[in-house]
């Protein structure tokens, strides 16, 4: 007997009542968050057991994950970093520095056109868009 994983039930729980925002910065990751910590209010931190290592080739790809959320504030946010050493965590987004998954009720304060806003008053932010699921064709690399 075979026994199948239900990944796009995985999918469907993981990103349910949430967004992804695409992010082009020309910034390291902690700088990044640094500019979104003292700029726009956020406490992004590394989480270490949230990264992830891709395998190709014989080599291991490394992905920092970062995450912020607010006592009181329903929305949690986890910040991917999209490229590694020439490797791409979503690859049919190569474009895109970084990613933003911002889960919870997202329609509170129309929240994520608020997020979008200030994070294109950040002066290294070239681009901010949301990403819409069905167009993500790795999305399994960033189920946590």
């Amino acid at each position: 007997m075979k026994l199948k994983l239900d990944t796009e039930g995985m999918q469907d729980d993981f990103f349910a009542d949430g967004c992804l925002l695409g992010i082009t910065a020309p910034l390291k990751c902690y700088q990044f968050c640094l500019a979104l910590n003292k700029q726009l209010g956020y406490n992004f931190r590394l989480v270490a057991e949230y990264e992830i290592v891709l395998k190709k080739k014989d080599r291991s790809y490394y992905f920092s994950v970062y995450e912020s959320s607010a006592a009181g504030n329903p929305l949690r946010h986890l910040l991917y970093h999209n490229h590694y050493d020439g490797e791409y965590l979503l690859p049919e987004f190569k474009h895109i520095d970084f990613l933003w998954l911002i889960r919870g009720d997202i329609t509170v304060d129309n929240a994520v056109e608020t997020i979008r806003q200030q994070v294109k008053t950040i002066s290294e932010v070239q681009l901010v868009a949301e990403l819409p699921f069905d167009q993500l064709k790795n999305w399994s690399n960033l189920i946590l």
